[in-house]
């Protein structure tokens, strides 16, 4: 900091919320730049755990900032709620500001999801359902309805109906979609968006000013590098840009600002919906990791697929990202483990590839190259710096910071807030 960004490094899903919840004691505004709530970021701490599919990880904190950005596609019904949730368990939202800019979206957008998705049948995607993708389509359609609509309110309604009813045609003539139920339900969302409008600023001038006066900011973001729109597994990407270089776009400052990139990372690999997985363990192993990391899906409940860390995807996520720091999280898993395994290279038809294959059919058929490595079979989970750790963990993370060239910054070694090491420096300890 003063402007650090928290970026996923593989496929989502790793363990960002912790990784911002501590680093919000040191920030006083905390941004979150893209996605929707087809991501959510778990927080636990004093006040208990935290399900968050919208609201920035800094809202626990109360003399954070908590900025949605423009970058952000909001279900108003969500918002709504995810809002009352917090307030009914202590939690004040009055520090929480939403973008003008920020897109919504509506029950068009959520059916033709799954209209759309259903028809891809064996080739789909694995969207969560939520109307992410058909409201960013219609961002840059330039047929979206914004936040800064809220503040004309007969014409944000008049807009939603026109959308509405252009939707549902299409939808019943090119889909045979049963429409009959969009009205009512635009109406239950245009009630819950009026109900934001208090929240709703410019928070790019916001930002501006902040910066101005050295305020410390926190820009986080949602899924993972290797589900990025440009730069991901495409077609089986998100529908936003989760890559730092959006963290500028998506909250409204300029790149100049940007002091430090942090990208987090599991100590193994997991993830979620269709598409490619080059390490993904389909044995016993793999449903081990499942358990004991509990992988499930914060916002949709679904089984992650797991397997061993990806050093081809996370070398290619740091270049991608600028990564000046490694957030490695979930070491504790590995606790009882003999072997432990990783990923330094492809095979693809007798070729070895130490790089991300430029061609997606390419990433689709390659064979992992492994390195093992004992495991250390003891509890860690009590470590609070680099030097309680086992050597053989700290082999491995040495292993990880050589082929990747990035120095780790923090690691994680359970749930909880104190289950923490943070790394001051590279050169630390018993560590190369």
């Amino acid at each position: 900091m003063p402007v650090l960004v928290v970026v996923g490094a593989q496929w989502g899903d790793e363990g960002k919320g912790k990784v911002v919840d501590l680093l919000c004691e040191q920030a006083d505004m905390v941004v979150r730049y893209q996605g929707g709530n087809n991501a959510g970021h778990t927080v636990e701490n004093e006040r208990g755990k935290f399900a968050l599919h919208l609201v920035p990880s800094g809202i626990c904190y109360p003399n954070v900032i908590a900025i949605i950005g423009n970058g952000v596609v909001i279900d108003p019904t969500v918002l709504r709620k995810e809002i009352d949730d917090l307030e009914s368990r202590g939690v004040s939202t009055a520090n929480l500001k939403v973008s003008g800019e920020a897109h919504l979206i509506m029950p068009y957008h959520i059916m033709l999801d799954h209209v759309q998705e259903a028809r891809l049948g064996k080739g789909k995607i694995g969207t969560t359902g939520r109307g992410i993708g058909p409201a960013y389509s219609d961002k840059a359609a330039r047929q979206g309805v914004r936040m800064q609509d809220l503040l004309d309110p007969e014409g944000f309604r008049e807009r939603v109906m026109t959308t509405m009813q252009a939707k549902a045609e299409v939808m019943a003539r090119a889909y045979d979609q049963d429409v009959s139920s969009l009205k009512d339900e635009c109406e239950r969302y245009i009630e819950a968006a009026e109900s934001l409008r208090s929240h709703v600023e410019d928070t790019a001038l916001l930002l501006w000013k902040a910066l101005r006066e050295e305020k410390r900011v926190l820009l986080e973001g949602a899924q993972g590098t290797m589900l990025d729109l440009d730069h991901g597994t495409y077609p089986y990407v998100t529908s936003s840009n989760a890559v730092a270089g959006y963290a500028c776009v998506g909250s409204g400052i300029g790149p100049v600002e940007l002091s430090e990139v942090w990208g987090v990372t599991k100590a193994y690999a997991t993830r979620v919906g269709e598409g490619p997985f080059p390490t993904e363990l389909s044995d016993d192993v793999g449903q081990a990791l499942c358990e004991l990391g509990r992988e499930f899906g914060t916002t949709t409940g679904r089984q992650r697929r797991c397997g061993w860390l990806d050093l081809v995807a996370l070398r290619y996520a740091a270049r991608v990202n600028g990564l000046t720091g490694l957030a490695i999280t979930k070491l504790d898993v590995f606790n009882n483990m003999k072997t432990i395994k990783v990923c330094t290279a492809y095979r693809y038809r007798g070729e070895v590839l130490e790089e991300l294959p430029a061609a997606q059919a390419v990433f689709a058929q390659v064979e992992p190259v492994y390195e093992e490595f004992p495991g250390w079979q003891s509890d860690i989970s009590g470590a609070t710096k680099v030097s309680d750790l086992p050597q053989e963990a700290i082999d491995y993370l040495n292993f990880v910071v050589r082929q990747v060239r990035v120095p780790i910054a923090l690691i994680s070694v359970g749930p909880q807030r104190q289950q923490t090491i943070k790394v001051p420096h590279p050169d630390h300890g018993r560590s190369a």
